[in-house]
């Protein structure tokens, strides 16, 4: 029987390297993002199964959307949690709203995504991916906020590992460093005081490759997770897997 997968943030740089790697890998991708038109046009392509737009910082639309996969496919056997949101700025100045919306997507949603699935996965013995950060394993200079909120998906995810390991469902978060993709084209231009250039110059100034520094692909945090939800992973659980070039391995 085909295995299906639940993709959030499916429209993003992360979501759709997923929804293409988990397609290409045989699985049904059903996936959820704000944007129903542009989940349809995924669809389209050939890169989904199926699609519901929602607005995953609501616990009742993430039963909403398990609800539509459920329905539709008949089963669910992982879950990867993609949606993210990025804002910086120094703790003293930085607004209510702001610091609404980083927890709001990148915590709260991917708690209640994976309390509206985990009655499925117990049932398929599946899995789930937590899309997490180098930002949940060190800190981040003008991040508190993304700190917070990726620090606590990553511990998150391991307190789900121990639960859900009785039921055989494995839960594991991944960790990549910054990922190409428009969320950090996002920051360079929102946050780089006009110099898009020299903000992402600073960004790789911190890896260990020197001169050689680059961004990670949206593809290889894909093949990570795509891997994670196999059988030959089945020992893997509790585990938070960096992907960052040896940016949080210390300086």
């Amino acid at each position: 029987m085909q295995p299906v997968v639940l993709i959030t943030g499916a429209l993003g740089g992360i979501g759709q390297a997923m929804c293409e790697r988990f397609t290409a890998g045989g699985w049904a991708v059903f996936g959820t993002d704000l944007n129903a038109s542009a989940l349809a046009a995924l669809q389209a392509e050939g890169k989904l199964a199926g699609a519901q737009a929602a607005d995953i910082r609501k616990p009742d639309a993430c039963r909403e959307v398990v609800a539509a996969l459920l329905a539709s496919r008949g089963r669910l056997d992982a879950l990867v949690n993609c949606a993210g949101v990025w804002r910086e700025g120094p703790v003293e100045s930085f607004s209510e709203e702001d610091f609404d919306i980083v927890l709001d997507v990148n915590l709260k949603a991917t708690f209640f995504m994976c309390s509206a699935s985990i009655p499925a996965l117990r049932q398929s013995k599946g899995a789930i991916v937590n899309i997490s950060s180098d930002a949940g394993r060190q800190g981040n200079r003008n991040a508190a906020a993304y700190c917070a909120s990726k620090g606590a998906v990553t511990l998150m995810t391991k307190a789900l590992a121990l639960d859900l390991a009785p039921d055989g469902v494995r839960c594991n978060s991944v960790s990549p460093g910054d990922v190409e993709t428009p969320m950090l084209k996002f920051q360079a231009e929102r946050y780089g005081n006009g110099d898009t250039a020299a903000y992402y110059q600073e960004l790789l100034a911190k890896y260990p490759q020197g001169e050689a520094a680059r961004f990670i692909q949206p593809g290889e945090v894909a093949d990570l997770a795509f891997f994670l939800c196999q059988s030959g992973a089945r020992s893997i659980t509790g585990a938070d897997l960096a992907i960052d070039c040896g940016v949080s391995a210390g300086n």
